[in-house]
């Protein structure tokens, strides 16, 4: 299982990457998104990328300290955290390519989702036999995908609150310059 540890980070800021390059100019260009999905696109009224760069850097931590530290240090809070975590990274790439056909359009993160899926799948897979499952286990995953999920709303708040400040900002410097 030590050999897979840190594919876990690497997959993560891989796909991550995408979305960072990518959301930017897709909101621009697919603003009827937000009026057709409201609540799928409400986490990203205020988009910019440098508020989505930080909200994934945050998601990151947890994701590259889990693993360098079941890797340094292995143990079985350790690695089933771990493997909640690639379990928590495998159901966002299905989300993601199940999102692109529920809207039936391409958006950033589908690419790296199709490749990243597959990988993270047989990860798992090689993973399991190692795993010891017992009730310990199922709390650790199930704590692990709990935290996970408000993880990523913290992600999205930091992301707003960024975004929120960075606009306001942006708007009141470009008012500064108009001279009347």
């Amino acid at each position: 299982m030590r050999e897979y540890i840190l594919l876990l980070p690497i997959l993560f800021i891989f796909h991550d990457m995408e979305e960072i390059i990518g959301f930017g100019n897709f909101f621009k260009n697919n603003k009827s998104l937000f009026e057709r999905y409201p609540r799928i696109t409400k986490a990203y009224k205020t988009y910019s990328t440098e508020g989505m760069a930080l909200g994934v850097y945050e998601e990151f931590i947890p994701f590259f300290g889990i693993s360098l530290l079941a890797y340094y240090y292995p143990n079985r809070i350790l690695c089933t955290i771990w493997f909640a975590l690639m379990l928590s990274l495998a159901v966002h790439f299905a989300i993601h390519i199940a999102l692109c056909i529920f809207i039936r359009k391409y958006i950033p993160s589908l690419i790296t989702s199709i490749i990243c899926l597959p990988v993270s799948i047989l990860i798992i897979y090689k993973c399991i036999p190692v795993m010891k499952f017992d009730w310990l286990s199922l709390v650790v995953i199930l704590v692990t995908a709990a935290f996970m999920m408000l993880n990523l709303k913290f992600a999205h708040w930091i992301m707003y609150q960024y975004n929120k400040k960075y606009i306001h900002d942006k708007i009141k410097s470009s008012v500064k310059g108009i001279k009347l």
